[in-house]
Parts: C-alpha cells; sequence; structure tokens
C-alpha cells in the first residue's frame, strides 16, 4: 500500500503501464482475455449510441497518466459514440473525490478543474480530501465562489450521484482503475489489454463490433 498526498492508493488502483513483447492486432482480441462480458447488461444513458465510461479516481495516479490518451482518444470519436465518466468509490478517501466530480458537473465547470484536480494531488502534494482546499481550486481555475462551491459540494443531488455511482461500479464489476466499459457490456483493464494504448484499441474493437451488430 502507497499514499500519494495523505489519500490513500491501494492495489485497485491497477497498473496499466505493463507492456506485452508483441502485437496484438483488433482480430486477436479474445473474450475472457484482452476484455469480460459483464455477466448482466447495465442499462446505458443513451440506447441510440455506443457508450463508452471511464471508471477513474482522482487519488489514482495510473487515471492521471491515462488522461491525456483517453482525452485523445475522445476528441477523435464521433456523434455516434457517448463517452463520460464514472469515479470510483473504493474507501471514504474516494468518496470525497467523488463528490468534487459531481460538484464540478452541477456547476458546470468539470473542464475546468479536471486536470488542476489531478496535479493538485499527482504534481503539487495537495490533500484534496479538505473542501477548503477544493473551494479554492474550484475558485482559482473555474471562477467558482466558496460560498457557491459549498452549496454544491454539499447538496444532496450530489450526494446522490455519488451513491449512485457506487452501485454502477458495483454493476460494472470494477476491481481497479482505470477501467472501461463498452455499451454496458464489456469491460477492459490495463492488466486485461496490456497496456493503456492496447485499452483504447480493444475499446475501438468493442465499439466498432457494437455499431456493426446495429
Amino acid at each position: 500500500m502507497s499514499r500519494i498526498t495523505g489519500i490513500v492508493v491501494t492495489s485497485l488502483c491497477v497498473l496499466v503501464s505493463l507492456s506485452f513483447g508483441t502485437s496484438v492486432h483488433a482480430a486477436e482480441f479474445v473474450e475472457g482475455t484482452h476484455y469480460e462480458v459483464l455477466p448482466v447488461s447495465v442499462e446505458t444513458r443513451d440506447d441510440s449510441k455506443v457508450e463508452v465510461v471511464e471508471v477513474f479516481s482522482y487519488a489514482c495516479v495510473h487515471c492521471f497518466n491515462f488522461d491525456p490518451m483517453i482525452e485523445s482518444w475522445k476528441s477523435r470519436q464521433d456523434e455516434n459514440v457517448d463517452f463520460y465518466r464514472v469515479p470510483a468509490v473504493f474507501n471514504a478517501d474516494w468518496e470525497l473525490l467523488a463528490q468534487s466530480f459531481y460538484a464540478a458537473e452541477s456547476l458546470g465547470v468539470t473542464d475546468q478543474v479536471h486536470m488542476p484536480m489531478f496535479e493538485g494531488i499527482h504534481v503539487k502534494n495537495q490533500d484534496l480530501r479538505r473542501a477548503p482546499l477544493l473551494a479554492d481550486l474550484f475558485e482559482s481555475s473555474a471562477g467558482v465562489s466558496e460560498e457557491d462551491f459549498n452549496t454544491a459540494y454539499n447538496s444532496f443531488s450530489v450526494r446522490s450521484r455519488v451513491q449512485q455511482a457506487k452501485a454502477k461500479g458495483r454493476a460494472y464489476r470494477i476491481t481497479g482503475v482505470p477501467s472501461l466499459v463498452v455499451n454496458g457490456k464489456y469491460l477492459i483493464d490495463g492488466r486485461m489489454a496490456g497496456s493503456n494504448t492496447k485499452m483504447l484499441e480493444v475499446v475501438d474493437y468493442l465499439v466498432n463490433l457494437e455499431q456493426s451488430n446495429r
């Protein structure tokens, strides 16, 4: 077990920097090896599109390292792919960070605070479990007043969404992050795929598979 700025990062934060010595081509992606099929499919939020969900935590350094890759991948997708994030909630520390994620969404400032949250923990060594530090970050990065931040952060709707994220993580059978879920059916993580890049290759393969089945 290791600690990053007071936030416990357990083995649940999956190391995704592994790599295979040989190239894996899309045609070789195999169920049970490179991805898993969920025993019970999870309802998607828009059944007219192929959904891709990243389950992550700001406390996870591997999620921090993966973020530029998933952002680049997201920028290449067309309107038929619905991408969004769900925070993992494995412990009380991660629950507070999930609360900050949904506070940002409720205030409409996710884009402004997303990377500063990562950098605050992994670059600046800030303990962002502390609401006053979060309030300062939201103000400096997105111009959100302390009062508006506290109202959103402590709101019933944000706390409810954190509980929904917990339930979704259980439904996805998440055991580590970052993980990706395609269309509520397929689960991929770095260990299965072999690396960050391979994980996105598997996602592309499964997105194409789902689109071709429509």
